[in-house]
């Protein structure tokens, strides 16, 4: 349990980190590609386009941001190994209170009173978890099943990337949960994976779940990076919150046998609970605020992050252009 735990943490750690890191590599491509009024960086729709989407995936910021990610990835596959996944997802979706606190030094966001309140809460009810967890499920499911899940994966992340390019500029929360459900969905083929315990090559490559654990993760990561170009980092990262945590949580205890220590079961509940509402109030409150009337920004802060989920447009700072500066016509949504 302990090793488990130290492992989820450092998961939390490296996915926080390397989302503020992805924010400010994918809001400095989206400038410049503002700054070069070229074509063909938006959709129709007003979302970032494929080529804009790997442009910002070429800077150092990002690519940095994408090593911690797989780092965490190998540390949260771990820690779905020897954890149940109500507590594992939870501990691990936790790196929005990461992303928060390194968003005040990275992206010049102040927390409020009310972040650092629910900030509190998060730590207070993953505490909770920790308390009330048993031992987790086996894991073994009928091959069937894993079927099902690839199928999931592949309707999740192909659906979902059509939806979120015709809802274009209004689908950052949608991106983020859904990249958040495909997040969640590699966690439980983690745990479900066959001929991993003991190693068999063969029984590895046969298994459905694998292929569901290689869709569900790139497009994850493919529809968190669209999140991060058209809103804020916080709100993509509280959505991602909700369908990486929720769904794997309410499985692991129905399809996998994960549960809690006997007793303990409203305890585990309420932690549950609670960490998720935490999470989500972390971004909720922690939503920065807008450029003023005048076009003036808040002293001390670097730029002026999308406000009511990337509906309104950023303003740069220093050389780089505002949005009152943007050639007609080209992106106004610079990712935060």
């Amino acid at each position: 349990m302990i090793i488990g735990l130290v492992t989820a943490i450092a998961a939390s750690a490296c996915y926080g980190t390397g989302s503020v890191l992805q924010a400010v590599g994918s809001r400095k491509s989206a400038r410049r590609e503002a700054a070069k009024a070229s074509g063909g960086t938006v959709t129709q729709h007003g979302g970032p386009s494929l080529s804009s989407t790997a442009k910002a995936a070429v800077t150092w910021e990002f690519m940095v941001g994408t090593v911690l990610d797989f780092i965490g990835f190998g540390l949260g596959a771990l820690a779905a190994r020897l954890l149940p996944l109500f507590l594992s997802q939870t501990v691990i979706s936790a790196n929005l209170v990461v992303t928060a606190v390194l968003s005040v030094k990275l992206l010049n966001i102040r927390l409020t009173r009310p972040e650092w309140a629910s900030i509190g809460v998060v730590c207070s009810a993953l505490v909770l978890l920790a308390t009330a967890a048993g031992p987790e499920g086996s894991g073994h499911t009928p091959i069937d099943t894993h079927w099902w899940l690839l199928v999931a994966s592949v309707v999740i992340i192909g659906g979902g990337t059509l939806l979120v390019r015709w809802l274009g500029g209004r689908a950052a929360i949608l991106a983020g949960l859904l990249s958040g459900l495909g997040f969640g969905a590699l966690g439980v083929g983690v745990r479900v994976l066959n001929g991993v315990d003991p190693f068999h090559l063969p029984s590895l490559l046969g298994d459905p779940a694998l292929y569901a654990i290689l869709v569900a993760g790139i497009g994850g990561m493919y529809l968190h990076t669209v999140a991060l170009q058209i809103g804020s980092v916080n709100g993509a990262t509280a959505a991602l919150v909700v369908g990486e945590t929720v769904v794997p949580g309410i499985l692991g205890v129905l399809w996998l046998g994960d549960s809690s220590r006997p007793g303990f079961a409203w305890m585990a509940i309420l932690g549950f609970v609670v960490a998720v509402a935490g999470a989500v109030a972390v971004a909720w409150f922690g939503e920065p605020e807008s450029a003023s009337p005048d076009g003036d920004q808040d002293p001390g802060s670097e730029c002026a992050v999308p406000v009511g989920h990337g509906s309104t447009p950023t303003t740069g700072s220093g050389t780089e252009p505002t949005s009152e500066t943007l050639p007609e016509g080209s992106s106004r949504n610079a990712a935060v």
